[in-house]
């Protein structure tokens, strides 16, 4: 088998295949709750849906907080937990709520279960039997909205109405049941408009393209030159295998590639929204791993996956094109770049053959950084680890994969605009639910959530919750913005008469606007690519028109190669 070419023929198949997988989650989001936007608005039916705290006490002991949400009808709940009372949970029977109940409810919390009967309902039986509140227990773990129907009396109910999920509703249930005396206190404590976090998140975004875009600078710009010039004319032979070599790394996106991804990300979209479950994003969260440390030698790499069909694929598919990626690649760039002595030491090690020791330490390092992240990742911490792999394994995927012009980012861009839009906005047509939000809270995932994003903690928000980015709205405008970095260097152009600055600058831009619209939308999902592509696609294209250089622009990479000096370019 001629392995070399079968490597040049799978390349645009690996880019492909993983964009696929880092863009499955091309969103900005802050969800809480599902929406109910049909539900009829008129007077007394028109309030706010706000997130409830639910404390609760079993005998005197207390129990975890739950979450909950108000109805768009009934009383307002006090904003801090000193101005609420502890009232004591009371069982309906029927447990429906749907009529007058032989349970005493004067002056405590009828409880319910969700169906039947409306809500309106529900809430005036409950008022009608002296019920202090009225607490709802979902049909489903997630909290929807409660509306009102036509022509109900919404107005006339003067208390207030609360849902809590499926599994505390069967908590509460339980204890009541077993005969504990069961109190509750609500409160609705206000969610802060703007969180620091999302500043931090909007600097790891930005930085993360802009470092990504010098990289280049960082890992050659005096290490390799001075490697070349020490060169004897006796290696000139092997200093040009080297550049070859560095050569075959990169990954060309071409026209016909942009435009499979689109079909093949929506593709794997559908896979997820129908098929996910812990063990698929167990997969995604293992490939997230490797992706994240990878293997700088590729010796070592072959033996491990020598005589393992499934793993040697992967190394084909994976991991073989795109060299030193992830942590590994960016730990040792940097100290390579401080220490170049460090690599000189080599052990010939039995299985692997010889091996240089500082990056089988680091690769060591790497690996065990990656485990105990995906033992830990649902510790409240493990977000850091999670935005280091995946802020490494993009600045390496930046490197590896590169788009020749701007004919070619045009196609990518558009098509993964539409595709953000699609899958976000227009998807509840047809599948009466968002299918990228669904995905990416990872509904059906029995409490995971796929790796592929950068999260931090919301850091003054009582409610607690992340902000996140996906990797896609970060790859995506990075390729350009990394187009137009090497476009400069290559053309010798100024900072301010160039193409790189006024990008990231663009990119700054459009993924403030993006948070904008959050906030407006009320922390609903939205496809950052949306506020993103028309800040720096729309930017460049602009700039090109005024400049006169839209035409050298467009067909940059299908100009000779050997007619200009343009690194990393095919």
């Amino acid at each position: 088998m001629d392995f070399p070419s079968k490597r040049k023929r799978s390349r645009s198949l690996h880019a492909i295949l993983l964009f696929c997988l880092l863009f499955l989650i091309g969103l900005s989001f802050a969800e809480e709750a599902s929406h109910d936007g049909d539900s009829p608005k008129f007077p007394g039916c028109d309030h706010p849906y706000n997130l409830v705290k639910v404390k609760n006490w079993a005998n005197g002991v207390e129990g975890e907080t739950f979450s909950g949400i108000t109805a768009s009808f009934g009383a307002f709940l006090p904003k801090e937990e000193k101005n609420s009372n502890i009232l004591t949970a009371v069982l309906s029977n029927p447990l429906n709520g749907c009529s007058p109940s032989s349970s005493k409810l004067s002056g405590s919390i009828a409880t319910v279960v969700r169906g039947g009967c409306d809500f309106t309902t529900k809430a005036e039986i409950a008022q009608s039997e002296g019920a202090a509140a009225l607490l709802v227990i979902n049909d489903k773990e997630e909290l929807a909205e409660m509306g009102c129907e036509k022509g109900s009396s919404a107005q006339d109910i003067s208390i207030p109405v609360v849902l809590i999920p499926k599994s505390g509703g069967q908590y509460l249930n339980k204890s009541i049941v077993d005969g504990q005396k069961v109190e509750l206190l609500f409160y609705a404590p206000v969610r802060p408009p703007v969180d620091l976090s999302v500043i931090f998140l909007w600097i790891m975004a930005v930085g993360t393209v802009v470092c990504a875009s010098v990289w280049s600078e960082i890992a050659t710009s005096e290490e390799t030159n001075e490697r070349y010039n020490e060169l004897s004319p006796k290696e000139t032979a092997n200093a040009s295998a080297f550049k070859d070599d560095t050569e075959k790394e990169v990954i060309d996106i071409n026209v016909k590639s942009a435009i499979v991804f689109v079909i093949t990300a929506s593709a794997f979209l559908l896979l997820l929204y129908f098929f996910m479950s812990s063990w698929f994003v167990w997969l995604l969260i293992v490939l997230f791993c490797f992706g994240g440390i990878e293997i700088h030698n590729e010796a070592l790499l072959q033996q491990i996956c020598n005589g393992i069909g499934v793993l040697y694929y992967i190394k084909l598919g994976f991991f073989l094109p795109f060299g030193w990626m992830g942590m590994h690649n960016c730990i040792t760039t940097v100290i390579l770049r401080l220490c170049r002595n460090c690599e000189r030491k080599k052990l010939n090690l039995p299985l692997f053959g010889e091996t240089s020791l500082f990056s089988l330490f680091v690769l060591i390092c790497c690996v065990v950084f990656a485990i105990v992240w995906a033992i830990n990742r649902q510790a409240s911490y493990s977000w850091a680890g999670q935005d280091i792999l995946g802020i490494c394994l993009m600045i390496t995927v930046l490197q590896v994969a590169r788009l020749p012009n701007i004919k070619v980012a045009t196609v990518l861009l558009c098509c993964a605009f539409v595709y953000d839009i699609f899958w976000v906005f227009l998807s509840p047509i047809i599948f009466h639910q968002s299918v990228m939000i669904v995905v990416a809270r990872g509904d059906n995932s029995g409490g995971e959530t796929i790796p592929m994003l950068l999260r931090i903690p919301r850091f003054a928000d009582e409610w607690g919750g992340y902000d996140m980015i996906g990797f896609g709205d970060i790859l995506f405008p990075g390729l350009l913005v990394s187009f137009a970095f090497r476009y400069d260097k290559a053309n010798k152009k100024g900072i301010a008469n160039g193409y790189f600055l006024w990008l990231t600058i663009g990119y700054a831009v459009g993924l403030f606007l993006t948070y904008i619209g959050l906030y407006l939308m009320d922390g609903h999902g939205q496809p950052a690519l949306l506020y993103l592509v028309p800040c720096t696609l729309g930017l460049c294209i602009l700039l090109g028109l005024v400049r006169g250089e839209l035409k050298h622009l467009w067909n940059y990479g299908s100009e000779d190669a050997s007619s200009r000096d343009s690194p990393g370019l095919a």
